[in-house]
């Protein structure tokens, strides 16, 4: 006997997880940057250990600018909105997982800390977001 399908007659398509939406919403942000000349270098780069951090897409501008790109998707602006939620706790930790990626590089290039905030299907590119401190 077969087993029953995770979707039958009647029954609504199962939801997207949050992960799921979270890895379209980088898709889109890399093919937006892409488009503006922007070259990959790294996807979902993680820092080894417990307590890291992780970069969803570290990219080269045309200048030789590295950048780090954190994407953030939220359905609305309520509790401030994509960018809000890049807060002084997250912008270390991209901060931190920056610095150990140019550890393996030879010569550290420009760089600069990108977001790209998602409100509803909106995209926002906000360069240089913010500074290391």
């Amino acid at each position: 006997m077969n087993k029953p399908s995770s979707q039958t007659q009647g029954q609504k398509p199962l939801q997207s997880t949050t992960k799921q939406k979270g890895d379209a919403a980088e898709d889109r942000a890399l093919q937006h940057l892409q488009a503006q000349g922007l070259q990959l270098v790294q996807r979902n780069y993680r820092t080894p250990g417990r307590g890291g951090g992780e970069i969803d897409l570290i990219v080269q501008d045309a200048d030789g600018t590295l950048v780090f790109v954190e994407v953030r998707k939220r359905a609305s602006v309520k509790h401030g909105g994509a960018l809000a939620s890049v807060n002084f706790v997250k912008q270390q930790r991209l901060v931190f997982a920056a610095r150990h990626f140019l550890l393996k590089l030879r010569q550290v290039p420009p760089c600069r800390f990108d977001v790209i905030a998602f409100e509803g299907d909106d995209l926002h590119w906000f360069q240089a977001a913010f500074d290391a401190h």
